[in-house]
């Protein structure tokens, strides 16, 4: 944004310090002068090689002042514009990097020298800001690479399918349909996913009373087919626990974690849901059982296109995106979301939400 010139605030700072030394030295003089020419006889002729007069100290004291005073605008000014710079030198750093920053170099870090005070207080906190906001882009970026790289391969399998229906019409049949129909259905699936990601990072959504008891067994009842088909034992417990916002994420949210419980499972595991109030905050907590995790894989099971250990293969495998989905919409509620891998093996996934109020 385009600004008037003005006075740089080294020139401001320097005319404060000045006027500051100015007005100190004028304070100090009157007073020494008032003080000292109470004590002096007013006579005209006074006993000059005795005791002088007021009219003599007057001049002879009012040419001293003048002098001092004068010393005084110099020194304030020299010395002022000379200690403003010294202490406005760290914002010429931080300027520096925040130009830099501004032409996308986001690897730059100030880290100020000395003792804390104000300068280096600001200083860290623009390095913590750079620090998290390379992290971002570098997350960014890997988001979109993976994105695309999810969706050119639905996509390239469509096309290939199209491509040999239209050289030999006669090869149309009902599994060439099947698989398009798949292909189609992943792309679908996976455009669907990143919208929702996108809604939750944003969090525009209406805020209402939900019951996450409800919640849980909804999303239960919903993938009891797919844990009947897996053999798995499926199981809501807890109580009643209300907290406020959007029924469709909240709900897509539990949904996840279910669906990733029940396929990254066992033959005859179990998947357990419980929800309870918890200290004003809502709970939920969804564990099963499963393989055993290493423990450096568990922190990026909320990254994009994490699949853990599943196979591409598997019809539920889904996009990569499930814990993902979960944790923005976490963040979009101002909860907080820890995963752990339980000793037997599996996962204990829990959720705490501010309770309604």
């Amino acid at each position: 944004m385009p600004r008037p010139p003005g006075l740089s605030a080294r020139l401001k700072l320097t005319l404060s310090y000045a006027g500051i030394v100015v007005v100190a030295g004028v304070v100090l003089l009157a007073v020494a002068w008032w003080y000292l020419l109470r004590f002096v006889p007013d006579n005209d002729q006074g006993l000059l090689f005795t005791s002088p007069n007021r009219y003599l100290l007057s001049r002879i004291f009012g040419r001293a002042a003048a002098i001092a005073l004068a010393g005084l605008v110099a020194f304030g000014l020299i010395g002022g514009w000379l200690l403003a710079g010294r202490m406005l030198s760290p914002l010429d750093r931080i300027a520096d990097a925040a130009r830099l920053a501004a032409q996308g170099s986001l690897s730059h870090r100030i880290r100020l020298p000395g003792k804390a005070d104000e300068f280096r207080e600001l200083s860290d906190v623009f390095d913590t800001m750079l620090e998290k906001l390379e992290s971002h882009v570098a997350e960014q970026r890997r988001f979109a690479a993976n994105a695309s790289h999810e969706l050119r391969t639905p996509l390239a399998i469509s096309q290939s399918l199209l491509d040999v229906a239209r050289q030999d019409p006669s090869r149309i049949n009902a599994e060439l349909i099947d698989r398009l129909h798949v292909a189609s259905r992943r792309a679908i699936d996976l455009t669907e996913a990143l919208l929702l990601l996108s809604r939750g990072e944003r969090g525009t959504f209406t805020r209402e009373p939900v019951d996450l008891s409800l919640v849980a067994e909804e999303a239960a009842e919903t993938l009891l087919p797919l844990a009947e088909k897996r053999g798995i034992t499926l199981g809501v417990t807890g109580s009643a626990t209300t907290t406020n916002g959007s029924p469709e994420l909240l709900l897509r949210m539990v949904t996840n974690l279910v669906q990733n419980a029940l396929v990254h499972n066992v033959p005859g595991g179990t998947v357990t849901v419980h929800t309870e109030p918890q200290h004003q905050a809502c709970v939920v907590r969804v564990e099963n059982t499963g393989r055993e995790l290493p423990p450096d894989l568990v922190p990026t099971l909320t990254e994009p296109f994490q699949r853990g250990e599943r196979l591409r293969s598997d019809d539920h495998a889904g996009v990569g995106l499930g814990l993902a989905i979960v944790h923005s919409v976490v963040r979009a509620h101002e909860g907080a979301l820890d995963i752990a891998a339980r000793p037997g093996g599996g996962l204990r996934v829990t959720i705490r939400l501010p309770g309604s109020r």
